[in-house]
């Protein structure tokens, strides 16, 4: 297992981490996942010893039953981990039981501390924007959660890049802890990060956390056009993430004649590409079987050829769009010229 720096904090990561978002199945989150204790033991156990350090969850997951499932899971290791979590969710029936004000906030992370067995959380992360709460509540209150040790360092979820940098400036001009990494989804066949989150935190110096880097197991192999997935898959049962499968279907080639070269699976190339990008900091990986886990585990040690490289991304790459083109356009023009 590799180990890569979060963002431009003093913290490493391993370039897996593993998502509990499969653990407990609770209503909504059936169709995702339903693992019980002693499978999430299992899962758990076997990427500690494969050396992943790096274990997500968030309060929302199965109403909470995932942080529950994680923390015990976890139990005396849990010291020797990094452990992130999220809050931003409905996590019951009042007015005020979700979003990103001080309240929420506040009444959220010790809940979440609680479920999870723990007095810290390594990583806390709000679960995407809240239009009705002022970015300055938002970040005061998650500014005093660092003063105060339960919470270590801060990340952000499914922001646009607007909200992102505005949330980055706020910070700076008020001395107040900022925004340490990003989670966002971003798969070979969802590239859309490139054209403005991913400018920006290499500009701001961000970690990026991926997830549903198989697209919700529509790059696991199982999908092509002429097979849509045995019954009872995830994406048979809870389509999404969206996909443009008919381009999804086109990578899906490349990629199969690239696993066939290396005699793996297309899952694993799916990983082993954004493995290979130099902006992803970590891969969230939520298995529901040991073998599953350990595919994604092979992932790591998967090397793929510069020519490999150069076939997936011709088949990948975003169309152009303003005003990227345009800024690519006259970027020309500030090239040196050569003696």
């Amino acid at each position: 297992m590799n180990y890569r720096q979060l963002g431009r904090t003093g913290l490493f990561v391993s370039e897996l981490c593993f998502g509990a978002m499969t653990f407990g199945g609770e209503g909504y989150w059936k169709a995702i996942g339903a693992q019980g204790q002693a499978e999430a033991d299992k899962l758990v156990g076997r990427s500690l010893d494969a050396g992943i350090n790096f274990f997500d969850t968030a309060n929302v997951y199965s109403h909470g039953i995932s942080e529950q499932m994680l923390g015990k899971a976890l139990g005396a290791k849990r010291s020797s981990v990094v452990l992130a979590t999220k809050v931003r969710g409905r996590m019951g029936p009042g007015v005020n039981e979700l979003g990103l004000s001080r309240g929420h906030i506040m009444d959220s992370v010790h809940a979440s501390l609680k479920r999870l067995g723990t007095d810290y959380i390594d990583l806390y992360q709000i679960h995407g924007y809240d239009a009705v709460t002022p970015l300055d509540e938002t970040l005061r209150a998650l500014d005093d959660l660092v003063r105060q040790g339960k919470v270590r360092y801060l990340g952000a979820s499914n922001l646009a890049a607007w909200q992102l940098m505005k949330a980055l400036g706020i910070s700076e001009h008020k001395g107040l802890a900022r925004f340490e990494s990003l989670q966002a989804y971003y798969t070979i066949a969802g590239r859309d990060l490139e054209r403005e989150l991913v400018p920006l935190m290499k500009d701001q110096h961000l970690g990026l956390m991926v997830w549903s880097p198989l697209a919700g197991g529509f790059l696991s192999g199982k999908y092509r056009r002429e097979q849509q997935g045995p019954q009872g898959s995830r994406r048979v049962e809870f389509d999404f993430p969206p996909v443009n499968k008919e381009r999804a279907y086109d990578i899906i080639d490349v990629m199969d004649g690239v696993a066939k070269e290396h005699g793996v699976s297309v899952a694993r190339v799916a990983l082993a590409w954004l493995l290979h990008q130099s902006h992803v900091t970590t891969i969230i990986i939520g298995a529901k079987t040991e073998q599953q886990l350990e595919d994604n585990l092979a992932a790591t040690t998967l090397k793929l050829s510069p020519e490999q490289l150069a076939k997936l991304d011709a088949v990948s790459k975003l169309p152009p769009e303003y005003p990227q083109w345009m800024l690519e356009f006259q970027g020309k023009e500030r090239v040196p010229p050569t003696q």
